[in-house]
C-alpha cells in the first residue's frame, strides 16, 4: 500500500508543477494545509478517495491522469504531452485547431527530413 501511496504523491506532484501551482496554492484549492500536501506527495500520507477527488477537481484533470500512471511510472514523454495539454486548456477551440494544423505541418517537415537521412 505504501507504494501505491508514493506513487499517486509523485504523479499529484508533477501535475501540480505543470500547471504552476504551489503546494500552498493546491492546499488552498482542496482546503487543506500546504504540509498535508507535502505529505500526500511524498507519500506519506493516507488519503481518502473523497481527498483525491477533491485534488482531482483542483488540477482540473480526470481521474486516469492520477491513477493512469500507477502502472508504470510517467516517462518523460507523457509529462511532455501533460505540459502541451496545460498550455492549451485555456485556448479558444479555434486556436487550438489552428495549432492542429500548425503541428500537422511540422510533423510532415520532421518526417521528410528523417526520409531525407535515411536515403542518403
Amino acid at each position: 500500500m505504501a507504494e501505491l501511496m508514493r506513487q499517486i504523491g509523485k504523479q499529484i506532484r508533477i501535475l501540480r508543477k505543470n500547471r504552476g501551482l504551489t503546494q500552498e496554492q493546491l492546499g488552498e484549492g482542496v482546503q487543506l494545509p500546504q504540509s498535508y500536501i507535502g505529505g500526500i506527495e511524498r507519500g506519506e500520507k493516507n488519503i481518502s478517495i473523497e481527498t483525491l477527488e477533491r485534488i482531482i477537481h483542483a488540477l482540473k484533470i480526470n481521474p486516469g491522469e492520477v491513477l493512469g500512471s500507477i502502472q508504470s511510472a510517467q516517462s518523460e514523454k507523457e509529462k511532455s504531452l501533460d505540459s502541451l495539454k496545460v498550455l492549451l486548456l485555456n485556448r479558444s477551440l479555434n486556436e487550438i485547431e489552428i495549432i492542429i494544423r500548425l503541428s500537422k505541418d511540422v510533423l510532415v517537415a520532421f518526417d521528410a527530413k528523417k526520409i531525407e537521412k535515411t536515403s542518403c
